[in-house]
């Protein structure tokens, strides 16, 4: 029988519905945020895997992306994802930063807009506690070698488990992509973010600011919004399914 991993934190529960109001979600993703990054509880420091899977995903994720990167037009967005979204940085102070401010930007920008963002750290916080799980669980199996590959990432997913939250994981790529494509048609919405660049850097929103107008730029040149997110989305989920049930080959040759 496979080794299961000891208890590693995760989100305490599902997170506020979008129809709640957004200081709600904004609360709860601060506190689990505190809760996931308290040195006092979380294992990272003791888990010398974690840098090394986060550099593999990253690896698969642009190997996954390689047709939208050869694409001119879907490259940026591509490449928004790779950088803002999803990476081997550890976005936990960018997110908490960004979240603090959220609030502040309500009377200026469209709450379908934070909601958004609020997604995007939501994202950010379940794939840290998905990273930390893992991490766990190639300590107990990868042995000294430090060293990721297909099989031993695909044993290492299967043994973490949790296919549900794995699906949630899916579902926010989704909802951030599509949420900054439907804020794309918004009107008056790229004039409000220039307008706001120079008040949002003196009141310390910078980093949402820069993160908002990076996805605009990316985002404005892709044209179909919902086939891109959902090429991204049917590969990821297909991923999801062909690792849950042991294929010898998830990723089709990519990690070779």
């Amino acid at each position: 029988m496979p080794p299961r991993p000891s208890p590693v934190r995760r989100p305490s529960r599902a997170s506020p519905a979008r129809s709640r109001p957004l200081r709600d979600r904004l609360d709860w993703l601060l506190r689990e945020h505190q809760a996931l990054h308290d040195p006092d509880l979380e294992p990272r420091n003791a888990l010398p895997w974690l840098p090394e899977l986060r550099r593999w995903q990253t690896r698969r994720l642009e190997a996954s992306f390689d047709r939208f990167l050869r694409d001119p037009q879907r490259r940026p967005a591509a490449q928004f994802f790779l950088s803002d979204v999803y990476n081997e940085h550890d976005f936990a102070q960018r997110d908490a930063d960004i979240a603090r401010v959220l609030p502040m930007m309500q009377r200026l920008l469209p709450e379908n807009l934070l909601s958004t963002v609020a997604d995007a750290i939501e994202l950010g916080l379940l794939t840290h506690a998905l990273d930390l799980r893992m991490a766990q669980v190639l300590q107990t199996i990868g042995g000294s070698r430090r060293r990721m590959d297909a099989a031993l990432y695909a044993q290492a997913y299967r043994i973490a488990g949790l296919p549900r939250l794995r699906n949630y994981q899916i579902d926010l790529i989704a909802r951030v992509g599509l949420g900054l494509g439907h804020a794309l048609r918004l009107p008056g919405v790229s004039m409000l973010l220039r307008l706001s660049r120079t008040p949002a850097r003196a009141a310390g929103l910078s980093q949402l600011q820069g993160f908002l107008e990076r996805g605009f730029e990316a985002f404005g040149q892709l044209g179909d919004v919902s086939r891109f997110i959902a090429e991204i989305e049917q590969d990821e989920r297909d991923i999801s399914r062909r690792l849950f049930a042991g294929d010898p080959d998830p990723f089709d040759g990519a990690m070779d």
